[in-house]
């Protein structure tokens, strides 16, 4: 069995993924747009703009991070006069073969190394508590932005592609906020402190260690440099796999129905095999540079204490001078192993922080005009002026379309698929802007109308419904939050659903998960109806909602549709020609224009398209 173009599955994957949109997945004309999102994969752009927007995070916590950075500077003191005690312990003690006072230097060393362990306690334990707090705002405020970003942004995003960034892309800078962070801080200033005690142990022994440092930085950054174009390039791979799964998961049975396990099977081992490439890139120029700079540091010690052994050997310097300074030697080099080893924590952590900040810099829906206003009771009456609109401003959709719904009147759209129905609906409810023309209801501007009351004066039945984790109850209030019991029941008996509610395990309590998957097509729809009901909207979109179920079952739902359309504005989008005989208006659109209208009879009458169309002499495509 063939797999889909092999040679760019990969590449498709992490650079885009077109999704379902108002027309299914990549629609075009009609359906929404046709889009491709850029991918993150690459270098990243900024990293200097994504490290001071991670340390703006941290930084909001001042207070804490002022104590941490004390216990941090006390630790690195205590460290740094317990190796320095060791000097006296053995010049004065051990070397000459005195016990007197021996114990409690002992003890006075014991006390500074217990005091090292209290003040690292402290500040990891600070560190974690505002690391931690941080990625929770990192994460509510990448959550708040998918609120409000427009309708756009989500018609060509892959779901699991964000949910990489969520998880995979914020969890990596967690763990770089929660040790890495810390190292750094803490390094510097064991470095600095180091260097000090260094110099002031043996100033020629000092130069001699420090000389080393050029080839450290210089071979640190020489696999940092290839290091970082890995781990961007694997974040990417990764989020491309975790959008295969999804994709797939969700369609499974399409896969089966098409026989296409195999297909997916072999396409999913392309987009791992591509991950799996990518992260031994990373995890190999990650893992060497903790050994190779180990390495650096030992042959830099060698040399210093084999000179320092010559300077004793002369009498120019003390054993327990030597001593020390192999311990300051040791931990000269140790700050920079400690962030060599995490060198894969930083470039993940930055490569997702890009990631991240790449969504939440996102245009989010335009606001509101400055002089918009909120709809109060509202009649219903809806207008389209000359009304031109396309995805893409070079490809027009919509040509010039004119129409006018009085209050409690049922309008229709019927045409082929494409033609821009979905379309219009769309464009009430504000999910997109026209580019001309004008769009009313009860004569004023939605453009001067706030979006939030907007859309709550207008209630949406679309073909796929959408069922959230929770009760029955707690998913038909969803159409009105503030709803009371007896409303919820109310709005079930409008729809037709209440019987079959009732039949449930649990009525009204039953719990519904993945999507409502325990409940049939034509219930998740009654469900839906019920919502619509609830909101006591005056304007009513109802987008194909019978075209998934069968004939009985449409019959059922229409019964709830009825009551539910009775003394509201509704505009059906339908197929099945049947169910919209009974219109005030029917308006047939073809690319994007009216190109007839009136009432079932009229239209007959004409024998034109809607003829065709009813007759089966011309069939919707």
């Amino acid at each position: 069995m063939a797999v889909r173009d092999l040679a760019n599955l990969s590449k498709r994957y992490n650079s885009a993924s077109a999704v379902k949109g108002p027309g299914g997945p990549g629609h075009g004309p009609g359906g929404g747009p046709r889009g491709r999102m850029r991918g993150s994969g690459g270098k990243p752009k900024d990293v200097r703009g994504a490290v001071g927007r991670l340390f703006g995070y941290v930084s909001a916590y001042k207070g804490r991070m002022a104590i941490v950075f004390i216990c941090m500077l006390l630790r690195t003191l205590s460290a740094l006069a317990g190796s320095y005690m060791l000097r006296p312990i053995i010049n004065n003690y051990i070397a000459v073969g005195r016990m007197e006072g021996f114990l409690l230097a002992l003890g006075v060393l014991g006390g500074v190394y217990l005091t090292n362990i209290v003040f690292t306690y402290a500040q990891n334990r600070l560190m974690i508590t505002v690391s931690q707090t941080a990625i929770e705002k990192i994460r509510n405020d990448l959550f708040g932005k998918l609120q409000k970003l427009p309708v756009r942004f989500y018609d060509t995003e892959n779901n699991g592609e964000l949910m990489s960034r969520f998880t995979n892309d914020v969890d990596n800078i967690g763990m770089m906020l929660d040790s890495t962070l810390l190292s750094l801080v803490s390094g510097t200033i064991s470095l600095i402190g180091t260097v000090i005690m260094m110099i002031y142990t043996n100033i020629w022994l000092a130069l001699l260690t420090v000389l080393f440092t050029p080839l450290f930085m210089k071979a640190g950054g020489f696999i940092a440099s290839r290091s970082h174009k890995y781990y961007s390039a694997q974040q990417a791979a990764l989020g491309a796999v975790n959008g295969y799964i999804e994709e797939s998961v969700a369609g499974q049975k399409v896969v089966k129905v098409f026989c296409h396990e195999d297909t997916c099977e072999q396409e999913f081992g392309i987009l791992n095999s591509d991950l799996r490439q990518k992260q031994m890139g990373a995890q190999f120029y990650g893992g060497i540079m903790g050994p190779i700079l180990g390495n650096l540091s030992q042959v830099s010690y060698a040399l210093t204490i084999g000179v320092g052994g010559v300077l004793c050997a002369a009498g120019v310097f003390d054993v327990g001078g030597l001593t020390v300074f192999g311990n300051y030697a040791r931990q000269f080099s140790m700050p920079i192993n400690e962030i060599s080893s995490q060198v894969s924590t930083i470039f993940s952590a930055l490569a997702g922080a890009e990631r991240v900040f790449a969504i939440m810099d996102k245009e989010p829906e335009q606001p509101d005009a400055p002089d918009a206003k909120g709809m109060e009771q509202t009649e219903g009456l809806v207008e389209l002026s000359d009304v031109t609109f396309g995805y893409n401003p070079d490809k027009i959709i919509l040509k010039h379309i004119s129409l006018t719904a009085k209050p409690g009147q049922k309008i229709a759209f019927v045409g082929s698929t494409g033609a821009g129905k979905t379309t219009i609906t769309n464009l009430l409810n504000r999910f997109y802007d026209i580019q001309d023309g004008v769009i009313t209801i009860d004569g004023v501007n939605i453009k001067q109308i706030r979006r939030d009351t907007l859309r709550q004066n207008i209630a949406m039945v679309l073909q796929d419904t959408h069922l959230f984790t929770g009760t029955v109850r707690e998913n038909i209030r969803y159409g009105r939050l503030d709803a009371t019991d007896e409303e919820v029941i109310a709005a079930a008996k409008t729809a037709s659903a209440h019987s079959f509610i009732m039949r449930l395990a649990d009525g009204y309590d039953t719990m519904l998960e993945g999507d409502g998957q325990n409940l049939s097509q034509g219930q998740r729809q009654l469900l839906n109806i019920a919502r619509a009901a609830l909101s006591k909207a005056p304007i009513l979109v109802m987008d194909e909602a019978t075209s998934s179920v069968d004939t009985r079952t449409e019959r059922h739902i229409e019964h709830g549709m009825d009551r539910l359309m009775k003394n509201r504005t509704t505009f059906v989008i339908a197929h099945r020609l049947s169910t919209v005989r009974n219109a005030d208006a029917i308006m047939v659109l073809e690319q994007g224009e009216i190109v007839e209208r009136g009432s079932h009879d009229e239209l007959l009458s004409l024998g034109g398209r809607y003829y065709e169309l009813y007759t089966g002499k011309r069939e919707l495509s």
